[in-house]
């Protein structure tokens, strides 16, 4: 009876861990900068100063740094549960975003308009970058076949985004300086002067991408048995997969159009769901991977607004710095979590080998 307890007290108390960063980290999002603000001065700046030094805090925690903080917390969780969501349809935990097209493909359809001197309304770029995501999964799925396997997706998605970011160097080659700067900046992946109108643009993709979410989990742990256990369940895993593909382009397209690819989060977040809940499924993962995507994006965003202040660096580059090692020593434990031989008790049958399991 107490090892049951002790099971289910594990997972609220890694809940409890994951609350207590985010609002750390939240409370150093609001709290530093220029000018500073003590933690017991932040209810009253977020109502409204008095006037002063006080009504100038105000004005910069509620119309600069809480609005960067909410769409943070907002784009981290889309770019996390995508991730899991891709990870668990193809059952490859190195498919992510960025090795599938569809950032690339997000990339392209903002980046283009800016160098063919197009003028695009706020309202259209996440439309254009929801158009170009949907294009770099679809050539990836055409590539590498319906009919083929996950690994044949994941690889076939690699040389579709290399191809993708061949077409954004060469805009960049045919970009005037001023262009170029900007887009170097927005292909890195940045939260620097966003307001709340870059925050209102995501709601409406949330709308869509949210119940799709709820829907597609339980799919996800069916898919993840197998394509023959999914169908003998009443899944068809290329339809499945497919929807699934869709669900992760409606959330990864809205981000990086406001955003920009922001590197290595769908990588890392569903990678720490996995390592904090090993006996979980997709349904217990996403939440998780969307609190630690979250978690990752806002705790980024600090380094990148306070390292080299008063200039500013990309979010994305100190994701991928920080994001890579981490993800990839999470891969080394897991396997050799994975490798290590289980403990039989006395007199019974040990692990069966491969060609004993396939007997």
């Amino acid at each position: 009876m107490s090892a049951a307890r002790q099971r289910t007290r594990r997972p609220t108390r890694r809940w409890a861990v994951l609350v207590l960063l985010l609002a750390a980290a939240s409370v150093c999002a609001l709290c530093l900068g220029t000018p500073p603000l003590a933690p017991w001065d932040l209810p009253a700046a977020l109502t409204g100063g008095d006037g002063g030094e006080a009504g100038l805090a105000g004005v910069v925690v509620t119309e600069l740094r809480l609005p960067r903080l909410v769409l943070g917390l907002l784009a981290g969780a889309c770019l996390g549960a995508a991730g899991l969501v891709l990870q668990e349809a193809l059952r490859n935990p190195l498919a992510v975003p960025e090795m599938l097209g569809v950032s690339s493909g997000a990339a392209l359809g903002v980046a283009a308009p800016l160098v063919l001197s197009l003028t695009v309304p706020a309202l259209l770029q996440p439309v254009l970058a929801l158009a170009g995501a949907a294009l770099g999964g679809a050539l990836t799925l055409l590539a590498a076949g319906f009919g083929r396997g996950p690994s044949a997706v994941l690889l076939t998605g690699a040389a579709v985004a290399a191809a993708l970011q061949a077409a954004l160097l060469v805009l960049m080659v045919l970009a005037d300086q001023l262009d170029l700067q900007l887009i170097y900046r927005y292909l890195l992946g940045s939260l620097s002067a966003r307001t709340w109108d870059d925050v209102a643009g995501l709601w409406p993709w949330l709308l869509i991408a949210v119940p799709a979410l709820v829907l597609c989990a339980p799919v996800l742990a069916v898919l993840r048995l197998g394509d023959d256990d999914a169908l003998a369940l009443g899944v068809r895993a290329r339809r499945a997969r497919l929807a699934a593909l869709g669900v992760a382009v409606v959330l990864i397209a809205p981000v990086v159009a406001v955003c920009g690819p922001v590197a290595w989060v769908g990588f890392l977040a569903p990678h720490l769901a996995r390592r904090l809940l090993p006996d979980a499924d997709a349904v217990r993962w996403l939440p998780q991977s969307a609190a630690w995507g979250a978690a990752a994006v806002v705790c980024a965003d600090l380094p990148a607004r306070l390292a080299l202040a008063p200039v500013e660096t990309p979010a994305g580059a100190w994701t991928a710095l920080l994001g890579v090692p981490a993800g990839v020593a999470l891969l080394r434990t897991g396997r050799r979590r994975t490798d290590a031989p289980a403990e039989t008790p006395a007199g019974a049958p040990g692990p069966r080998t491969g060609t004993e399991a396939a007997r």
